[in-house]
């Protein structure tokens, strides 16, 4: 049966419009009597106090604003065909795409609104005195979550394409959204994309290879080499031990690994375990002892001097603590080259992140605890914060208020992946990185006795950043550059934290800047840097091969469980599955 039509929303009579467009006219003419913008000096004169943020000349001129673009706007809706276009930094505001919200006079109102609200807000903080700069920024990431959570968008009475659906299929959207949000409740964790659709080991995580190694810690994975020769000096790959290492090996197309392989490497993947209560007293020491661990057991068992590295995310944060305690100890040698992911070691511009480092917000993590873990859905929820707009209310409209049906996408499949922590040394990762810096100061921090001095390290070093990463902003990343003292590639890519990284030539998207003259800061790299379109991973192979491009025989150890390193499983291994 044919649903109706959905009906329009009424406009307002000609009564009605003369009548708004009195309390408009009243609404103007009180504002001029009450003189808002000469009420301080008056206030002044009569000797009252002027209390900051409340009658202040910067509030009041602050509110005689708002009040009247608020008297602008209501004009507009009044009447539509002199509203000016919609142009400007909203224009292309992603939640409002949908023609409904411009074509209708009561929801553009309403669309309108928001964006005033929102503006005035955010100024406001912006301008506040005496507020220093940090506090501020607490402030606006405030402002910004609570401004996504309260969009028009995210409530079906206000928000036109949830009420066309439901008229539409007679509120079956609601019932079918309200079971989604359900399911999410009981699981205690918002769905992105399709849990069916994709399997580690099945379409995820399916390039060949063996897990060769196995720890409390760690599984190292050895892949099989589809190229008669390799070269010489293995690569050993860190994955950030806050996700599952299958960001860099996702679909076949899309397999930084897979890519690598097939570029004559021998590749060496690390597999983190999700963290249990038997890892309640695992610290900071444990992961770069780890990480060295990894380092001599591809050595000894490829009979190598040294490998190639990759650290991704926060586990470039701890290879560049390796690479220190290495040159400290007189073993630097044991690594030939050491690439960093979106990687950060001073933490003084980590981005919106550090504000989640305040003591309140230490002692709540300490309470999610109890034993001796951190659930990784905790984690999961501060990065989707981060990007609320796109990783939480997109998806509460979508699939809880229109009721749409999960699209199967891997990278989100990844996202939702979530790997648990072991508290002691996520605590000690906040306190000593993020809120007190301690690794960018010589000996302030040590591994077993040995103090982590990053001026030491002088392994040739790629550095990649991504242009829009805001977990690891470009320029907290490129600070790097200053910190180590051997030679220092840095290539900007486009995009952000993981689409930056996982962008394989084949797709031919976004673009990477180079520059190869010596700057010192971000802003001279840019301005200076020549654009190249297109992926970065060719240019990285091309480095790579620079430092060392001898090859040798794709045989005995160079295949998995031919050597002194046995295999134990089929990748992607047993630690990638754990929960």
């Amino acid at each position: 049966m044919a649903q109706p039509d959905a009906p329009e929303m009424p406009l307002p009579s000609l009564e009605e419009l003369q009548h708004w467009t009195w309390v408009m006219g009243r609404a103007q003419q009180m504002m001029l009597e009450s003189g808002l913008s000469a009420a301080a000096t008056g206030q002044r004169d009569l000797g009252l106090p002027v209390i900051p943020g409340f009658n202040d000349p910067a509030t009041i001129q602050r509110a005689e604003a708002f009040w009247t673009d608020s008297l602008d706007l209501w004009q507009r809706f009044l009447d539509p065909k002199a509203a000016p276009s919609d142009e400007g930094k909203h224009a292309r505001d992603k939640r409002f795409a949908a023609p409904q919200w411009r074509d209708n006079p009561l929801f553009d109102w309403i669309r309108q609104s928001y964006f005033l609200i929102s503006d005035h807000l955010l100024r406001g903080i912006d301008e506040m005195p005496g507020v220093d700069e940090r506090q501020k920024e607490q402030l606006r990431f405030a402002a910004r979550g609570f401004l996504d959570a309260m969009s028009p968008s995210n409530f079906p009475a206000t928000n036109p394409l949830v009420l066309e659906k439901t008229i539409e299929t007679g509120g079956e959207n609601l019932l079918k959204g309200l079971q989604n949000m359900l399911a999410d409740l009981a699981k205690g964790q918002l769905t992105h994309t399709d849990p069916n659709a994709f399997e580690v080991g099945r379409n995820l995580a399916t390039t060949p290879g063996k897990v060769v190694k196995r720890t409390p810690l760690y599984e190292l994975i050895q892949y099989s080499p589809t190229t008669d020769k390799v070269l010489a000096v293995p690569l050993v790959i860190f994955p950030p031990w806050i996700n599952r290492f299958y960001i860099l090996d996702l679909t076949p197309e899309k397999s930084f690994i897979r890519w690598a392989v097939e570029q004559g490497i021998t590749v060496f993947m690390v597999s983190w375990k999700s963290a249990d209560a038997s890892m309640s007293e695992v610290v900071w020491d444990d992961y770069v002892e780890a990480q060295i661990d990894a380092i001599d057991t591809v050595r000894d068992g490829l009979k190598v001097d040294a490998v190639h590295t990759i650290g991704y995310c926060v586990a470039g944060t701890t290879l560049a603590a390796t690479l220190a305690v290495l040159a400290a100890r007189g073993e630097a040698e044991k690594v030939k080259s050491a690439t960093f992911f979106t990687a950060q070691v001073d933490f003084a511009k980590a981005g919106e992140l550090l504000n989640f480092v305040d003591e309140d917000q230490l002692a709540t993590i300490r309470t999610l605890s109890p034993d001796g873990f951190l659930d990784g859905r905790y984690l999961a929820l501060t990065f989707n914060l981060l990007r609320g707009r796109d990783l939480i209310w997109n998806y509460v409209t979508n699939n809880y208020l229109l009721g749409q049906d999960y699209a199967p996408f891997d990278l989100l499949h990844w996202n939702g992946d979530t790997t648990n922590l072991p508290a002691k040394w996520h605590l000690s990762y906040l306190t000593d990185l993020y809120r007190d810096n301690l690794l960018v100061k010589p000996g302030a921090l040590a591994v077993r006795g040995t103090p982590i001095d990053l001026t030491r390290v002088k392994t040739p070093s790629y550095i990649q950043a991504g242009r829009e990463d805001h977990i690891a902003p470009a320029e907290s990343v490129w600070s790097i550059t200053h910190h180590f003292a051997g030679p220092v590639k840095f290539v900007l890519a486009g995009s952000g934290h993981i689409a930056g990284v996982v962008n394989p030539p084949a797709l031919g998207k976004y673009q990477y800047w180079l520059n190869p003259e010596p700057v010192k800061t971000l802003a001279e790299f840019v301005a200076g840097a020549t654009e190249t379109k297109g992926s970065w991973w060719p240019d990285w192979i091309g480095w790579l091969r620079d430092q060392d491009d001898s090859t040798v025989p794709a045989k005995a150890a160079r295949t998995p469980g031919k050597g002194m390193l046995q295999a134990i499983e089929d990748a992607p291994g047993a630690y990638v599955r754990a929960h």
